[in-house]
């Protein structure tokens, strides 16, 4: 509670840094004319796969021809709903595979969806679907969804609450506003915290989120990290435990957007207080924790892309703790959607627009 309270001043008192273009980094761009890009991954041999939301997987090779790879399943492309995260299997050198999320359509509507598939000569064979969001809605909004593998044996997918559907979050029925947890095969793994428990979704491994486009393993400790959108104010970074339950819609630090309140509150027994938290809301996407030798002063610190802040927000810690925040490359003024360590070290960035670009933060020597 104490580094809640204590992070929450430093942010009201605003005591953030906004760093001058004239740093020790450069910032390049490597590719412009994409449409709304969302996640990308880097291949061994150097090369990206890179998703746009309108339902196509892009390939960048280090020379940057691009071409657009076969075999996806059917997308339901439209709002925030499409193609979106991108991770590659942690042997990917030896069996080649790649998981995908994307808005996927059934009865009911729409719902979030993870596929796998082997990549070889710009196409996907051996597509399996391993993951189905229960139930499917309407409308086009909140599907969150990031991946993250956690060593071999286990990926975290991030889920939305579908926007008109938050009270779904705190029941453990349905994976609206839910972070599951899978074996790479799909298999839901044993020691899950509701496997046993009659009427849960057993893939659930926490509960009680809004909206999550950001997460990441911290790699001091193994354990995932997420952020999620707040309505009006209540952007939230959070540390996910097993059977965590995040609040959402029962407290928030967030308004709705017509200005009253929501929920009983700011925090409740029961229910785990956010790390860190925007008011007003910088719609946050995209995360990593930096470990490259690119950047060695940024070591261990955590990045997380700013849509609505417009700006790449560095994040320094001490353990479990944040104890501070400063502003990248505000003069961008770009929505920065995803964010990736590159095998050099150098930080790859998206921008979500219709022109989106790849850049890339290196430093300037």
């Amino acid at each position: 509670m104490l580094r809640f309270l204590l992070g929450l001043l430093i942010l009201l008192s605003g005591w953030v840094i906004s760093v001058p273009l004239n740093a020790q980094w450069q910032t390049v761009t490597l590719v412009e004319g994409l449409k709304h890009p969302w996640g990308l991954a880097e291949l061994p041999d150097g090369s990206l796969l890179i998703t746009e939301r309108r339902g196509r997987l892009l390939h960048l090779s280090p020379e940057g021809r691009q071409r657009y790879v076969s075999g996806l399943p059917e997308i339901a492309s439209g709002g925030q709903g499409g193609l979106l995260d991108i991770v590659l299997h942690p042997a990917f050198s030896e069996n080649r595979l790649i998981y995908f999320s994307f808005s996927q359509p059934g009865p009911g509507g729409a719902g979030t969806a993870v596929a796998r598939g082997k990549f070889h000569q710009h196409r996907l064979s051996e597509l399996r679907i391993m993951f189905e969001q229960v139930p499917k809605t309407h409308g086009r909004a909140h599907f969150g969804s990031r991946l993250s593998f956690y060593n071999e044996h286990y990926l975290f997918i991030t889920t939305g609450d579908r926007y008109h559907s938050r009270g779904q979050a705190q029941a453990l029925d349905n994976h609206l506003g839910k972070v599951i947890r899978l074996h790479d095969d799909g298999r839901v793994p044993a020691d899950n915290p509701f496997v046993d428990t009659p009427g849960a979704q057993p893939e659930i491994w926490s509960l009680g989120h809004r909206n999550v486009q950001g997460a990441a393993i911290n790699p001091e400790t193994g354990q995932l990290w997420i952020h999620e959108h707040g309505p009006q104010g209540g952007d939230e970074v959070n540390r996910i435990q097993k059977a965590g339950n995040y609040g959402w819609p029962v407290v928030t630090f967030g308004k709705e957007y017509g200005g009253g309140s929501i929920g009983e509150g700011t925090r409740k027994d029961g229910m785990m207080d956010p790390l860190w938290v925007w008011v007003p809301s910088i719609a946050p996407s995209g995360m990593l924790f930096y470990s490259g030798d690119a950047f060695p002063q940024w070591k261990g610190n955590l990045f997380i892309g700013a849509l609505a802040g417009r700006k790449l927000l560095r994040l320094e810690l001490n353990k479990n703790q944040i104890t501070g925040e400063h502003h990248l490359l505000t003069e961008l003024n770009a929505r920065i959607r995803a964010l990736l360590q590159a095998a050099d070290g150098g930080i790859y960035i998206l921008t979500d627009e219709n022109n989106g670009r790849l850049l890339k933060l290196l430093p300037d020597r």
